[in-house]
């Protein structure tokens, strides 16, 4: 697979997402129906065709993310602004626009004879309906003093409309819920407010632990095995003295993608995007720090791959190789049949390294059938056409699926992100007349937005301990290890290999 030019999570190869009906066909007939709110005359007016947004001055977007008395922005608009967003602001910059335009709208509210107290509540329900859903769809937002700051503002601003109760909505509005809104009788503002900010606290706090427990595991591929003087002993435990069964297999591993997708968020994968116009610019937009979380599952599917040809090449009988090959090639296959495409393409990659490939008297003596009709299916040809018609396959069986089983789909997590990556290249993101291209960014959020609905799903299967230790545990053969297995297995056939494995030798020999 080819390397994505991207940042280092993907170098080598929701939070809940709103549910809306709108969502799948914004491009087309329109994007929502609410009633606009009024930006007046402007040139960065927001542009419509066929009822879709498609471009805007960053300031009109902004001010169409505020709610006011008689709006608010349907969720498909909030989870795209805010995604994009960061590639032109900062998010405490965008909190602190967002803050000004609230203090004037309540300015407003407030001026003239007679104060309308039944708007400042209903306004005030509004934007701590924003609030609460940017800080659960994104929290990662308000990790800076400088954005907890001006959140703490907004909410200050918003607990002077109403020290009383919080008016109770029925029915819904632009594809939200209002029972959202349908506080307790004795629900104060106030009481609203901390609880979202204690929830954003936890939140933050179980990120940040998950990302310290990440970087101590983060350590180099398991060296072992790279200095070999004799075979190894046919008695060392493999992958077969763990699990023979290929569909358990197969459901291990897709339990362990689903733990690790699940912390896995959208403005991690919009990183992307605001990393690439950092380099482009030389200017930073967001927060394009290392994103631990991609680069994890990165090297997970590296590390699978590694351990697939680990169990092969270290394997010293010829009839054992090709029992552990095609034991391989069954729970591909059966990845294939659950959904679970990354860990389907990462045995596949394992199988195609050199020192596994070149193993043709093992290779001779495997049933390839199956194999060749998942190579079919992972054809890189066309932009990978045939994994992107099963991939679209098992998306339309997981939104009409009954129970959990059906509803898996795990991308191939490389061109998932590589995707995205040219969606962007080949996209600007501002037209000729300087308003942001939105339709670019609608795009990208869908895209993103499937994913996020995929990585929910809870693993309909039963944790083994067991052999989950062993995938993520056993020791894995660094290439060099990997090449001298190889061939101390099916000895070099030509002068290239010949060369290979004199220089291998050598290196040994002086390290010894």
């Amino acid at each position: 697979m080819a390397e994505p030019p991207c940042n280092a999570a993907v170098k080598k190869c929701k939070e809940t997402m709103p549910q809306t009906p709108v969502f799948t066909s914004m491009l087309g007939s329109g994007c929502s129906g609410q009633v606009q709110p009024d930006t007046g005359e402007r040139s960065g007016d927001p542009v419509y065709q066929d009822g879709s947004l498609i471009s805007g001055s960053l300031e009109a977007l902004i001010e169409r993310l505020v709610p006011t008395t008689d709006y608010y922005p349907d969720k498909t608009y909030i989870f795209t602004f805010l995604l994009s967003s960061r590639v032109f602001i900062h998010p405490y910059e965008l909190l602190a626009k967002v803050g000004q335009i609230c203090l004037k709208q309540k300015q407003q509210l407030e001026t003239g004879a007679e104060v309308d107290k039944a708007k400042l509540k209903s306004f005030a329900a509004k934007i701590i309906q924003l609030l609460k859903e940017w800080t659960e769809t994104f929290p990662y937002d308000f990790q800076d003093e400088k954005s907890m700051k001006e959140l703490k503002e907004i909410a200050h601003r918003i607990t002077q409309c109403d020290e009383g109760r919080i008016p109770h909505y029925t029915g819904s509005e632009n594809g939200h819920r209002m029972e959202d809104l349908r506080w307790t009788e004795n629900g104060t503002v106030k009481k609203i407010i901390s609880q979202m900010t204690q929830n954003l606290l936890m939140t933050l706090a179980a990120r940040n632990q998950y990302q310290e427990i990440r970087e101590k595991f983060r350590q180099p591929v398991t060296d072992k095995g790279t200095i070999l003087k004799t075979k190894p002993q046919s008695s060392q435990k493999d992958i077969l003295s763990v699990c023979c069964d290929p569909l358990v297999l197969a459901q291990q591993l897709t339990h362990i993608e689903l733990e690790r997708v699940s912390n896995i968020y959208p403005e991690d994968l919009m990183q992307i995007v605001s990393h690439m116009d950092s380099l482009d610019n030389h200017k930073c937009r967001g927060d394009v720090t290392k994103t631990y979380n991609l680069e994890a599952y990165d090297n997970w599917f590296n590390c699978l791959s590694m351990l697939v040809a680990t169990e092969i090449c270290k394997v010293v009988k010829k009839k054992q190789r090709t029992r552990i090959v095609e034991f391989f090639i069954d729970v591909a296959r059966e990845c294939f049949n659950i959904g679970n495409f990354n860990s389907m393409m990462a045995i596949i990659s394992g199988m195609n390294l050199s020192p596994v490939a070149r193993l043709k008297k093992t290779w001779s003596k495997v049933k390839t059938a199956k194999f060749d009709v998942l190579e079919h299916h992972m054809d890189p040809s066309s932009n990978f056409c045939n994994y992107r018609t099963a991939l679209q396959g098992a998306a339309q069986r997981s939104q009409t699926a009954h129970s959990s089983r059906e509803k898996i789909v795990i991308p191939v997590f490389n061109l998932f992100i590589k995707d995205i990556y040219f969606l962007h290249k080949i996209h600007t993101n501002h037209l000729p007349n300087g308003q942001i291209n939105f339709k670019k960014f609608w795009e990208i959020s869908r895209q993103i937005h499937d994913f996020n609905t995929w990585k929910q799903v809870d693993c309909p299967f039963e944790k083994d301990r067991k052999i989950q230790s062993y995938l993520l545990t056993a020791p894995i053969y660094s290439e060099e290890a990997l090449f001298i297995a190889s061939f101390e297995s099916e000895g070099p056939e030509n002068h290239m290999e010949k060369d290979s494995w004199k220089t291998l030798r050598t290196t040994l020999l002086n390290r010894a």
